[in-house]
């Protein structure tokens, strides 16, 4: 099963020193108030929303506190909540305003109206707070038919995604019918993930016993909102989907760490002529059944595999089987039973081992969430792995995630996902 769990390393370099300013520093710093040097000052003049713990030049607070940002000359520069993480501050507001509900219905608010212009019609799967980028550092928060999932990096926020999920429920014009909350660590984080990352816990709604049923412009899928972050389905996927959608007639397709299968479901539904989804998860491949069957599409032309891809994949090889289409959106970091799979060493030996079992001049769909890989090295990759098949690739089509996960012209950590679609020319 693959995981979400990888960030964007950040393109702002953290201060090798102090960088202290020349300015003249205040003589006290206030209890509700931290002092921060110039290098960061220049940063958050930029509206970056971060503050590190070598950037300040007062004593560091207690985490989840709300605190004035002060710089050498004392001016107020943002208000944020304060962590003891990798993080000493996250920024909220580049003024000196309270992080009051007044403010908070404003940035959601905001981050609804781009929600209602960029998410399609029959769809109720998208993400509704995108972090830094909708001004809410360390939360994200997804809707599912209803169902909210509030994703927080750190304890820090987590009064923050109650606030929240609250405000949302009574306050605006949204469906919420219940609200979860859960963590997703950054691997940057120096804190043991399992000393404050429970099991999701329920914040308001009734108790729910069975899948609930989302949409993707008509697709059905069932998604579990109490195993949050990776519910069961992935919503930036969703433009890669819409592009492909009056492409699968009369193909084949082989999904290959398929999760709960949004492709084989999306494919079957939009004529492919057959597909197979590959997982290793036995757990995840009754779901894929279970997406088939609720959009009418279970039967012997859409096969369910439970194997590592590797091993399918140089199975199908040898059998002489091939695809018109294949799909890789592998993790960025695994175990499996041939060992470890990282995305950063092992991306060209996969593409090479699927465009063998492609047929003449079939497409490969290729997907890296893996924040720290730029596109230009995601492309090598990919164009290595095709060398090594024998061919070369012409790329038809190129996405980063959907619009309702937006990329703050003040944070550009936040292009993650890559996903490109290949033609293999063989020879």
């Amino acid at each position: 099963m693959k995981s979400r769990k990888s960030y964007q390393k950040s393109r702002r370099p953290r201060p090798a020193s102090g960088g202290k300013a020349k300015a003249k520093k205040p003589t006290t710093v206030p209890a509700d108030a931290v002092l921060v040097n110039g290098y960061s000052a220049r940063w958050l003049g930029q509206r970056f929303p971060w503050v590190y713990p070598k950037e300040l030049e007062s004593v560091r607070p207690k985490p989840q506190q709300e605190v004035r940002i002060l710089g050498p000359d004392g001016r107020v520069l943002g208000r944020g909540l304060t962590d003891d993480g990798w993080i000493a501050v996250r920024v909220y507001r580049h003024d000196e305003g309270p992080l009051d509900d007044a403010w908070l219905d404003d940035g959601l608010s905001r981050a609804l109206a781009l929600r209602r212009a960029v998410v399609p019609a029959k769809t109720t799967a998208f993400r509704l707070i995108h972090g830094e980028n909708d001004g809410m550092p360390g939360l994200r928060v997804d809707h599912w038919s209803g169902w909210l999932v509030c994703q927080c990096d750190s304890p820090a926020v987590v009064a923050m995604a109650e606030r929240v999920a609250v405000r949302l429920r009574d306050h605006h014009d949204l469906e919420v019918k219940g609200a979860y909350i859960c963590y997703r660590p950054d691997p940057r984080d120096p804190r043991d993930p399992a000393s404050f990352q429970p099991r999701p816990t329920k914040l308001f709604g009734p108790d729910l016993h069975d899948d609930v049923e989302v949409v993707e412009n008509g697709m059905k899928l069932g998604v579990r909102p109490w195993d949050g972050p990776d519910v069961g389905a992935y919503a930036d996927m969703r433009e890669v989907r819409q592009w492909l959608a009056s492409r699968w007639e009369g193909r084949s397709v082989l999904n290959t760490f398929c999760y709960t299968g949004a492709f084989s479901v999306h494919a079957a539904l939009h004529g492919a002529s057959s597909t197979v989804s590959v997982d290793l998860a036995s757990p995840v491949l009754e779901r894929v059944e279970a997406n088939l069957a609720r959009n009418g599409q279970h039967g012997p032309a859409h096969e369910v595999l439970g194997s590592d891809t590797f091993r399918a994949l140089d199975r199908f090889r040898r059998q002489g089987r091939r695809f018109d289409v294949v799909v890789l959106d592998p993790p960025s970091f695994s175990h499996g039973p041939d060992g470890v799979w990282s995305i950063t060493q092992h991306l060209s030996r996969l593409v090479s081992a699927a465009a063998r079992v492609l047929e003449p001049n079939g497409w490969l769909v290729v997907a890296s969430n893996h924040g720290q890989t730029a596109p230009k090295a995601f492309r090598g990759d990919v164009a290595e792995g095709m060398k090594k098949a024998g061919g070369f690739g012409q790329e038809l089509a190129f996405f980063g995630a959907a619009p309702d996960y937006p990329c703050a012209t003040t944070f550009p950590e936040a292009r993650y996902l890559k996903v490109g679609v290949w033609r293999f020319v063989k020879g």
